[in-house]
């Protein structure tokens, strides 16, 4: 019979599992992370896994919805921050910031070996359509503000945020030297039609 778990301890198991999913990440790509591996790595047995997640899948997608649920949240309380209508400078740095975070990450690694968008369209479809809606909220959230920013306009500057975004994929092509620098310009751009509501 399995030992019944304290509260502290279940918080403790399933932060190690995250922290160490993030790792082999990084490390090792989604393919590549096994359950046997993380149970090794936090200590548990492999059953014990099985309390907390019905699957590695599911603790995949948990961990990257986690991590970009705190890099919108870091986000948005930047640019809330920001003192009244945020300055075209400020703003570009803010998400600056945010693709830093991002691309200093787990991700870049799973976007540029095609795991991720593999991974992504293995989920089910309503957990897809969660995470869509939450990136939609938080983009809305950020352009509340500027005002006046209308609805149909909002989406058509989230998407080139996403298209920015994509750029991670190019990096080498671009130019790994001056590749922060371009992003920069593609930031306040996209900014600079913000700015002009």
């Amino acid at each position: 019979m399995p030992k019944t778990l304290t509260e502290s301890e279940r918080t403790y198991i399933r932060a190690r599992l995250k922290a160490e999913t993030e790792k082999s990440l990084a490390s090792y790509g989604i393919r590549k992370t096994t359950i046997d591996d993380l149970v090794k790595r936090v200590g548990i047995p492999k059953g014990t896994f099985y309390l907390f997640y019905e699957s590695k899948e599911q603790l995949l997608f948990e961990v990257i919805m986690d991590f970009d649920r705190e890099a919108q949240e870091q986000m948005l309380q930047e640019v809330k921050a920001l003192p009244g209508v945020p300055d075209v400078e400020e703003f570009t740095d803010v998400i600056l910031r945010l693709y830093r975070r991002v691309n200093q990450s787990f991700l870049p690694r799973l976007m540029q070996s095609g795991e991720l968008e593999y991974f992504m369209r293995t989920v089910p479809p309503e957990l897809s359509r969660q995470h869509a809606e939450r990136d939609r909220e938080a983009m809305n959230r950020m352009f509340a503000a500027f005002p006046g920013m209308q609805s149909d306009r909002a989406e058509v500057l989230s998407a080139a945020f996403r298209g920015v975004f994509i750029t991670m994929l190019f990096k080498d092509e671009i130019g790994v030297d001056i590749y922060e620098d371009a992003l920069r310009v593609l930031i306040r751009g996209v900014v600079l039609q913000l700015a002009e509501q």
